[in-house]
């Protein structure tokens, strides 16, 4: 792999969302309300101008913006083509490899692991580097999928780092493992989708890591994992609330209970990963077959996609009633969109549309 070379300073996007005005969001609610009638009248609107408001918020209406990202802009080697990378110091700043994909892949960010040192484990630098992308990639308006990978063949991630853990006091253990569930959770919580493309071991908070993202991929060789009992702790950045959310309940015990190590197959057929490949020579299958995937995202309408992916992680958390008064104040944000008319344009005059995220 080529070294990085220095570039200018990144330039973060603020990104839109599209904010409609509060009569697009007001209107949902009564209209609902009123089909309810009766005694459901006030729990209906409660509840819809409670999915209303967490939906304008969440969707960054309420006028903040995420920081930029400090530090400098390095060009890596990249598969398929090279773009640009956030980056700290020294030999630190090759642990993470932020990545915008260029020609066919534009707007398509990936983010590579590369601690081939010590297989790709969490330390303290690399939750701190992937914090600092995560939150610049939160407002850049031209990411539209987020893939994440490792640089180093054979490995996802393999946890946290072990060796670097035995020189904490407990006091410290607390707080990189608070750290590190903050971390996972901003990258949960990205308005964009996200691929995780395991092309080999993912265990403990590697596995974590991937169950934070919207779809996972992975090679049949791949090896997966929540191992944590094997060390007498428990999974501690997300895995015990996200895994019986995958899988079911009394699988992901077992498995969290047992430590059990699955490949890519068995995965597949207890809903752990979306897709299994065949790893290739390069050992670079799942990458490819998630960046095939992000493809398919590109040309859909940027407002739709990110309100898309708050209507489906909100309602999941709730009952059937509130999950559809929040997919109408999450529809109602689309209505105002110069890409919802485009869209309605390009349907017209039979051509593709050309969306802004406007």
């Amino acid at each position: 792999m080529r070294p990085a070379q220095t570039q200018g300073p990144a330039r973060p996007v603020t990104w839109a969302a599209g904010p409609g005005p509060r009569e697009a969001e007001a209107a949902p609610a009564a209209a609902m309300a009123v089909a309810l009638g009766g005694l459901g009248l006030l729990r209906a609107r409660l509840r819809l101008a409670a999915a209303a408001s967490a939906t304008s918020a969440a969707l960054g209406l309420t006028g903040h913006r995420t920081p930029p990202l400090r530090g400098g802009v390095a060009a890596a080697a990249a598969l398929p083509s090279a773009g640009r990378s956030y980056s700290s110091q020294a030999k630190e700043e090759e642990e993470l490899r932020v990545r915008y994909l260029n020609d066919e892949h534009k707007g398509i960010v990936v983010l590579g692991l590369n601690r081939s040192h010590a297989k790709n484990a969490l330390s303290k630098n690399l939750v701190k580097m992937m914090s600092k992308a995560v939150d610049a990639l939160k407002s850049d308006k031209k990411v539209r999928t987020v893939v994440i990978r490792s640089e180093v063949p054979g490995i996802f991630c393999a946890g946290a780092d072990l060796k670097e853990r035995a020189k904490m006091h407990s006091s410290e253990v607390s707080s990189f493992v608070s750290r590190a569930r903050a971390t996972i959770n901003e990258l949960a919580n990205l308005p964009v989708p996200t691929i995780a493309a395991i092309d080999g071991a993912a265990l403990g908070g590697g596995l974590e890591l991937a169950l934070a993202c919207d779809i996972r991929v992975a090679a049949s060789s791949a090896k997966m994992g929540l191992v944590e009992t094997k060390l007498a702790i428990i999974p501690g950045a997300g895995g015990t609330q996200r895994l019986p959310r995958t899988i079911g309940v009394a699988l992901a015990k077992e498995l969290i209970f047992s430590a059990r190590i699955v490949d890519g197959g068995e995965a597949k057929s207890i809903g752990l990963i979306s897709h299994v490949v065949e790893q290739n020579e390069a050992g670079d299958a799942a990458y490819r077959r998630a960046l095939a995937l992000a493809r398919e995202f590109l040309p859909q309408g940027p407002v739709a996609m990110r309100v898309a992916k708050l209507a489906i992680n909100q309602g999941m958390e709730v009952d059937l009633v509130t999950g559809l008064a929040i997919e109408e104040a999450c529809y109602a944000q689309t209505i105002p969109t110069k890409d919802r008319i485009e869209g309605l344009l390009a349907f017209k005059e039979k051509r593709p549309p050309r969306y802004k995220g406007e």
